[in-house]
C-alpha cells in the first residue's frame, strides 16, 4: 500500500507523544528540565555524527574535511531566503491555531514544543528517501526504521518540553505524504550526491534544534530550511565541493 510508511511514521510520532505525556507526569519540574537538557545533547551529537559522515573523508593514513563552503553558502542563503520569507513566524501561526483549537490555550510552552520537535523529526534525508522509496516501490522500509526513531525522540521531547510535540505529526503526515505522492517526480532529482547534501545540511539544522533545546531558543531554525533546498540545487552545480 502506497503511503503506508507515512502512516505508519505519523502513529509512532502520536503514539510516542502519549507515552511522553503520561510519563512526564511522574517527573518534577527539576527532572523534566534535566531531561530536555538531555534531550538536546542527544540531538547534538546525532547532528554533528550526520555532519562528520558528509564533511570528512579518509584519504590512506589522513582524516581530512571538506563541503565548508557547501555548509557556509547554503546556510547564509538559505537563512536570508528563510527570513525574507518569515517561516519560522508562518511555523508559530500554525502553532497557536492549533494551540487554540485543541484546548491548550493554557499551555505558554505549547508553540515552542511544536515547532521544535517538528524541526526534529521532519529535516533529513531519511524522511525524503523514505517517501520516494514508499511512493515507487511500496517500499516503506526506511519509514519503519524512522518512525521508531521518532517514536523515542517524541516521547522524550514531550515528556520534558509538553503535549505540543504530539502534534508533530501533522507536518510529518504532509511533508511524508506529499513526498510520496510526487515521488516519481522528485526521485530523478534526488541523485546520490543530492541526497548526500541535503543529509549533511539537514544534520547542520538539526545541530541548530539541539542548540535551541539545551541553551534556548538561540536560533531561528525554521528560517534556515531554505538551506536544505538548495543543498538539493548545489549538486548539479558544475563544480563540486
Amino acid at each position: 500500500m502506497t503511503g503506508l510508511g507515512t502512516v505508519i511514521n505519523s502513529a509512532a510520532i502520536l503514539a510516542g507523544g502519549l507515552i511522553g505525556h503520561f510519563t512526564g507526569k511522574l517527573f518534577k519540574d527539576e527532572q523534566q528540565e534535566a531531561l530536555n537538557k538531555a534531550c538536546g545533547i542527544s540531538v547534538l551529537f546525532i547532528a554533528v555524527a550526520g555532519a562528520m559522515e558528509g564533511m570528512l573523508r579518509i584519504e590512506g593514513d589522513t582524516v581530512t574535511s571538506g563541503k565548508s563552503m557547501l555548509v557556509v553558502l547554503c546556510l547564509a542563503a538559505g537563512t536570508v531566503i528563510g527570513e525574507l520569507i518569515g517561516i519560522e513566524k508562518g511555523f508559530e501561526r500554525f502553532g497557536e491555531w492549533l494551540k487554540h483549537k485543541t484546548g491548550n490555550s493554557g499551555d505558554s510552552g505549547f508553540v515552542n514544543a511544536f515547532v521544535t520537535s517538528s524541526l526534529t523529526v521532519c529535516i533529513g534525508a531519511m524522511a525524503i528517501v523514505g517517501a520516494i522509496q514508499d511512493g515507487m516501490l511500496n517500499d516503506y522500509s526506511t519509514l519503519m526504521v524512522k518512525s521508531v526513531l521518532d517514536l523515542i525522540i517524541i516521547a522524550v521531547m514531550t515528556s520534558s518540553m509538553g503535549k505540543g510535540c504530539v502534534f508533530s505529526a501533522i507536518p510529518v503526515f504532509i511533508f511524508e505524504g506529499a513526498v510520496t505522492v510526487l515521488a516519481r517526480l522528485i526521485a530523478p532529482v534526488m541523485t546520490g550526491t543530492a541526497v548526500s547534501y541535503l543529509s549533511l545540511i539537514g544534520s547542520v539544522l538539526i545541530f541548530c534544534v539541539g542548540v535551541n533545546l539545551v541553551w534556548g531558543k538561540k536560533v531561528r531554525v525554521a528560517n534556515m530550511l531554505p538551506a536544505v533546498v538548495l543543498a538539493v540545487l548545489a549538486a548539479y552545480l558544475p563544480w563540486g565541493f
